[in-house]
């Protein structure tokens, strides 16, 4: 259905870009976006290239930065697009707090504005700009659907209660703290098992501003010293996070259930090599998708689910919601 749905805004799209072509002059749109840092995998590995492959397709220029995971240096980035005459904004939050600023500057340029993937956290703000737009997910159902595959395999699992207590001693890689997706994951993936009145024992976890590999490869290393056994679960934010928990359980020859978020290609690897429990697809080809075809629409001052698929959730909010999916051993090979 998702590939219908994209292949159906691919279409309309284009048919629409064609028709607003203006008698040979050249209306190419041009786009200045950004990345809050290229060392996350999901966005820079998934996102970005999606974002370039469909650009092109429309036929449209997108000029995308690294923002370095600083966010002075994104609303410097802002200004230069602006400067520049990009006609759209697709911007990657490094702080969503910071949503205010970036509408400010669209605002005062009255460029339109395509936030992605990091949401507004401020209540309100986007109710500020009418030329304002949000593309990502529902934050809470990744946590959901993580929570509901790690409840099914530990009731399915037994001898994963180690000490035989009828908690769930867990270890837990955070993304970054105070990003909704985070805060999510990390709240509704555990409420999943408290929900069904099976109690948990968070024994560690860890926050990290990057989502980094290295990062939680050296934390559950650290874990795996002090906790050893005691350890029945490790809940990760990201796929990213889960490699390097993985990679130091192999370094140290022990064995823990994991789980992740994105269904990155070497997730999908994992599973199937029987190094990963499951994983939870972040869309982020649609979200990319998504993203530009708001933007053109709104470049082109039509309403910004013209002959597209998408649907906006309500107008407070002025969001483009993409579905998560569940990733496991059964069904890895359909992703």
């Amino acid at each position: 259905m998702k590939k219908f749905i994209a292949l159906l805004s691919v279409l309309f799209l284009s048919a629409a870009l064609v028709a607003c072509d203006n008698g040979g002059e050249d209306t190419t749109i041009t786009i200045g976006a950004n990345i809050y840092t290229f060392g996350d995998n999901f966005m820079n590995g998934v996102v970005r290239p999606a974002l370039e492959d469909y650009a092109d397709h429309l036929g449209v220029v997108i000029d995308i930065v690294d923002s370095e995971n600083d966010q002075g240096k994104l609303n410097d980035q802002v200004d230069v697009f602006i400067e520049s005459g990009v006609d759209v904004l697709c911007i990657n939050l490094v702080d969503p707090a910071a949503a205010g600023t970036i509408i400010e500057k669209a605002k005062a340029a009255d460029i339109p504005l395509i936030l992605y993937n990091k949401e507004a956290t401020v209540e309100g703000v986007m109710a500020t700009y009418d030329k304002v737009w949000y593309v990502g997910t529902n934050s809470a159902q990744s946590g959901i659907i993580q929570g509901d595959m790690m409840l099914a395999d530990w009731q399915a699992n037994p001898s994963w209660d180690k000490n035989g207590d009828g908690k769930v001693q867990y270890v837990l890689l955070k993304g970054e703290s105070g990003h909704p997706d985070a805060e999510a994951r990390t709240t509704f993936a555990v409420k999943s098992f408290t929900d069904a009145g099976i109690e948990v024992e968070e024994l560690a976890l860890k926050d990290s501003s990057t989502w980094n590999t290295q990062e939680a490869l050296d934390t559950m290393a650290s874990w795996i010293t002090s906790y050893g056994d005691s350890i029945e679960l490790v809940i990760s934010n990201n796929d990213g996070m889960a490699f390097g928990a993985i990679t130091a359980m192999e370094t140290a020859g022990v064995d823990f259930p994991v789980y992740g978020v994105d269904a990155l290609d070497q997730a999908l690897q994992h599973i199937k090599d029987g190094e990963m429990n499951g994983t939870v697809l972040n869309d982020g080809v649609n979200q990319a998708r998504a993203t530009l075809d708001l933007a053109v629409n709104a470049a082109r001052g039509v309403d910004v689910t013209f002959a597209t698929a998408w649907e906006l959730d309500n107008t407070t909010t002025k969001a483009v919601r993409v579905d998560y999916l569940a990733v496991t051993p059964e069904n890895v090979d359909e992703f």
